[in-house]
């Protein structure tokens, strides 16, 4: 337990965040993970997760990581790919430029890119390619909500945000302006350009399903941001759930998503992919 919390702290400052993700994926079992490319001009790759062979035709989820637009990789979320495949989805995680080498909005191209490759190949890995869902924790819930309601993103892969089953976001900043961090500023640009990088900034109905996760003890993204973003889209006359998950934080969120015995958050993440 003490190598767990140093740990929490080590990634929760922005440090040995690769010795965490280490330590969390211990025990899970890799031997059936396939990767694949889904964007060859920038050598970025995706992790295939499948559900157990007695599922027909599942869902499909796109699993976008965080690690505040900077940090991060696919095979550090093995193990929230390996649990949604068991509950029976099929799972992919993508990697994605990040900065401050690549800066936003390139990574919101890259993941437009990993979910029309998901839909393109959903058949041939067993999938079901008419319930795409696009899913995310911190800052990949941050893109995985622009993705679906500023639809610039996906039209450059000739989709629109109703062609996604729903989104599901955790734990996702989506109105935090303005912005006083300058490794922000590395992220996103100059100050005009602030106001695109917020979903809030986009709903107008024509958003798929949200289902809004959030730790009512989180201190490193604010749960008013989950509020905030259900209160537009509503308004907007979209479908948005927020379900705020009582004593959890930002980190622990995402560590429940690992349970055997359903998490609140894995529970309601189960229930909104249909799955049994």
């Amino acid at each position: 337990m003490r190598l767990l919390l140093a740990l929490m702290a080590c990634v929760t400052l922005g440090g040995c965040s690769g010795l965490y993700y280490r330590a969390v994926n211990v025990g899970v079992d890799d031997a059936g993970i396939t990767s694949e490319t889904y964007d060859p001009p920038h050598g970025l790759a995706l992790d295939v997760h499948r559900p157990a062979p007695a599922a027909v035709r599942p869902p499909v989820g796109v699993f976008v990581h965080g690690g505040s637009w900077r940090d991060g990789d696919r095979e550090g979320y093995r193990f929230v790919g390996q649990r949604l495949a068991q509950a029976g989805a099929l799972v992919l995680v993508p990697d994605y430029r990040k900065a401050p080498g690549n800066a936003f909005p390139d990574f919101m191209y890259d993941t437009a890119r990993a979910v029309a490759w998901a839909r393109d190949n959903a058949g041939r890995l067993g999938g079901d390619p008419s319930r795409v869902f696009v899913m995310g924790h911190s800052a990949g819930a941050h893109i995985v909500a622009l993705l679906a309601t500023d639809a610039r993103y996906l039209a450059s892969v000739g989709m629109v945000p109703r062609d996604l089953a729903g989104v599901v976001a955790v734990s996702g900043p989506y109105d935090f302006l303005p912005l006083t961090d300058p490794e922000l500023w590395e992220v996103f640009g100059e100050e005009a350009d602030w106001p695109r990088s917020q979903p809030v900034n986009f709903t107008d109905g024509d958003e798929p399903p949200f289902l809004l996760l959030h730790g009512t003890d989180d201190r490193i993204v604010w749960a008013l941001n989950s509020e905030r973003l259900q209160a537009k889209l509503q308004a907007a006359g979209s479908s948005a759930r927020y379900v705020p998950i009582a004593g959890t934080g930002h980190i622990g969120i995402l560590l429940s998503l690992r349970r055997k015995q359903p998490s609140p958050a894995l529970a309601e993440t189960i229930r909104f992919l249909g799955l049994p």
